[in-house]
């Protein structure tokens, strides 16, 4: 299968890691199975975090919200961005919004996303939160969606809706194209062709860890309590660092 390989030549550097008046604390991560699959998305991103900035480990609150086979407007955000509702006692500082995969296929769905975003963003600002688009990665086969450029639907749909909104995106999706393309081999999606494997959660943990901390996933011991190989781990990471500086929207 042919594989594409996207770079956003306007980089930026990844800071050094500060744990003085280190932000993100308390994050939100709301989608679908994207997310909980493989022992859920937030606890591989929370437990980089707790090895990268350790004085934090009790001050981390992540919460993930998560439906089967959600798009981006069947979840009810009012109630989950009063965080009372689910168990915390403060604002969420960010929250992090996966749409569903399918989503960038059809001019309607892709027009329901940008006006949720919108939706979303003004509802989160009334709670001091701030707002981070997840993009999804593409199918591959099996799955009977599958479609040559599909990840070109994907960045735009999402890029387009934070340049508008003027919210950070994620680019989980662009990172797997971005394995692919150097290794051929490595399983990033599950046999099904669309949810990811481990390693493909590794590696958006990588991503979503070094987006919100502005800080490289390079050199992170973190390997899922030895699930994930040394080989795989440094690959991934390396991945997630160049995906991240190329990245630009």
């Amino acid at each position: 299968m042919k594989k594409y390989f996207f770079i956003f030549f306007i980089s930026f550097g990844l800071a050094a890691n500060n744990d003085t008046n280190l932000s993100n604390k308390n994050i939100l991560f709301v989608g679908n199975s994207y997310l909980y699959y493989n022992d859920s998305l937030h606890n591989h991103v929370k437990r980089m975090a707790i090895e990268r900035f350790p004085s934090y480990e009790e001050k981390f609150i992540y919460k993930s919200s998560t439906i089967g086979g959600a798009r981006s407007w069947h979840h009810n955000f009012k109630y989950l961005l009063e965080s009372k509702n689910i168990g915390v006692n403060e604002s969420f500082d960010l929250l992090i919004l996966q749409g569903g995969s399918a989503e960038p296929l059809s001019k309607n769905s892709r027009v329901i996303f940008k006006n949720t975003v919108k939706e979303v963003n003004e509802i989160a600002k009334e709670y001091g939160t701030k707002l981070a688009l997840y993009m999804t990665h593409a199918y591959v086969a099996p799955d009977k969606r599958y479609e040559a450029n599909m990840i070109n639907k994907i960045s735009s749909m999402y890029i387009n809706a934070g340049k508008e909104n003027n919210v950070k995106v994620i680019p989980v999706g662009i990172g797997f194209e971005n394995a692919y393309k150097e290794n051929p081999n490595i399983q990033l999606h599950n046999l099904d062709g669309t949810h990811p494997s481990l390693l493909g959660t590794y590696l958006a943990a990588c991503i979503v860890y070094g987006v919100l901390y502005d800080d490289s996933p390079v050199g992170i011991d973190y390997n899922y309590f030895g699930k994930v190989s040394d080989q795989d781990r440094i690959f991934i990471q390396k991945i997630a660092y160049e995906t991240i500086t190329n990245f630009q929207h």
